[in-house]
């Protein structure tokens, strides 16, 4: 990302008042003079699931940009009072239909989604406890591809990753 400020508020969202470029924490960042409000432009907390049927992995076609008809794993942003487990096993079930566990913690990945909103995604491995694959919520398509034979393009360098490390795991 060229320039976070550019996502930076104008107006203070406490008092109203214009916001000045302070460094705060040895970065620049925007601070108001009159109340002391500091904005910290962090990531977006996102969480994905690894599931496997035998040699074969669940991927969804994304139905809305961005990345309109690529491929991730079922993944999706966490809502405010939600923990990063809760997130990927909801994700699964909104965007597959699939009621999974999470068997463990694989990876933590940093990532981009267009045009500029940096994200950290947490990827599980899960395991499936019901349900039945039909793509809903912001998918197209819902299916199980082996590694050596995925659908395309990927749509995200951190998903990429996931699966470049899937693939070196099973060689």
């Amino acid at each position: 990302m060229n320039d976070p400020l550019r996502h930076a508020y104008r107006h203070c969202p406490m008092c109203a008042a214009v916001l000045t470029l302070r460094e705060e924490g040895g970065i620049r960042r925007p601070k108001c003079p009159v109340c002391g409000y500091v904005q910290y432009l962090n990531p977006s907390p996102a969480a994905a699931a690894v599931i496997r049927r035998g040699d074969r992995l669940c991927l969804v076609r994304r139905k809305f940009p961005p990345k309109v008809g690529q491929w991730t794993l079922p993944a999706g942003f966490m809502e405010y009072d939600e923990a990063p487990e809760e997130t990927a096993v909801r994700e699964v079930l909104e965007e597959t239909g699939l009621e999974t566990r999470i068997v463990r913690l694989r990876s933590v990945h940093r990532g981009m989604l267009p045009p500029e909103r940096p994200v950290v995604l947490i990827v599980y491995d899960c395991e499936e406890v019901g349900g039945e694959a039909v793509a809903g919520d912001d998918a197209s398509e819902v299916g199980f591809y082996r590694l050596d034979d995925l659908p395309g393009p990927i749509a995200f360098s951190a998903h990429r990753e996931v699966l470049a490390s899937l693939a070196e795991e099973d060689a």
